[in-house]
């Protein structure tokens, strides 16, 4: 049996930067523990997998180690791939996954992701993130991923994680992410999975599901430029509604071909 495969960079627009990601299109879903193992050869952040219905187009992620709830750089890798390669005239469509109806649209080189609206509320630092972290936040909040705040761009990109600490906590499907407002971004991010085998996520389009309310409100702006400040890098430009987030972005092929199993 022949996949078609694509490996794509998200939400940049050269090789080599953003979040890579596997696109796999299929005919009918295979076993989910087929799928979950070809993420894990993969062994990049996510494995999106694609299968065609007369009414919609549906859509999975798996990370190499499991199944994701939502992810933003996959499904705009999915887009891209159905759009560049299966599908050039297409305007729009609609991805039907565990998170609902995803509408993308594609508007002027760039990718538009509908993404359901996940605002933040204040918590408690668990004690574990508390010690392992090199800087504490001053402020902290919760929706699927803790979301750390801190004063300025500098302390995002230079704090740490102590990983032996934190490997002692487990935040399936979701993660930690530390951010502030930017220098030339209106708010920057990096995102920490401490159950995961590739620890910083490079560019996590999800967690803007809760960024983006929750900066919408602290800065009284609808549009915001957000960047991350992974190695690879990833710049996102979002659009903040009362019930969705929207994620624009570009994406880059990096190859295709077929995994045989």
């Amino acid at each position: 049996m022949l996949i078609e495969f694509y490996h794509i960079d998200a939400f940049t627009s050269r090789l080599f930067g953003g979040n890579p990601a596997a696109v796999c299109i299929l005919d009918e879903w295979l076993p989910d523990e087929t799928m979950q193992r070809i993420a894990g050869e993969n062994f990049l952040p996510e494995t999106a997998f694609c299968v065609k219905k007369p009414d919609t187009w549906y859509l999975r992620w798996f990370t190499p180690e499991i199944e994701m709830d939502l992810c933003g750089h996959a499904t705009l890798g999915a887009a891209f791939v159905i759009r560049d390669f299966i599908d050039p005239s297409m305007e729009s469509l609609v991805f039907s996954s565990c998170s609902g109806a995803l509408p993308v649209s594609f508007r002027d080189g760039r990718i538009v992701l509908e993404f359901p609206s996940r605002p933040p509320f204040p918590c408690e630092l668990p004690a574990v993130i508390a010690r392992s972290v090199s800087i504490q936040p001053r402020e902290v909040l919760k929706a699927r991923d803790y979301i750390l705040v801190y004063p300025s761009e500098e302390d995002v990109l230079k704090l740490d994680f102590d990983r032996r600490i934190l490997g002692t906590i487990n935040l399936d499907p979701g993660g930690i992410v530390v951010t502030a407002r930017g220098r030339n971004a209106d708010f920057v991010s990096r995102f920490f999975t401490p159950q995961a085998s590739i620890f910083e996520d490079p560019v996590t389009g999800s967690a803007h599901c809760s960024l983006v309310p929750y900066w919408s409100r602290v800065l009284g702006k609808e549009s915001l430029h957000a960047c991350q400040l992974s190695k690879r890098g990833g710049e996102l430009f979002c659009r903040n509604t009362e019930k969705s987030v929207f994620i624009t972005g570009k994406a880059v092929l990096f190859c295709r071909g077929s995994i045989v199993i």
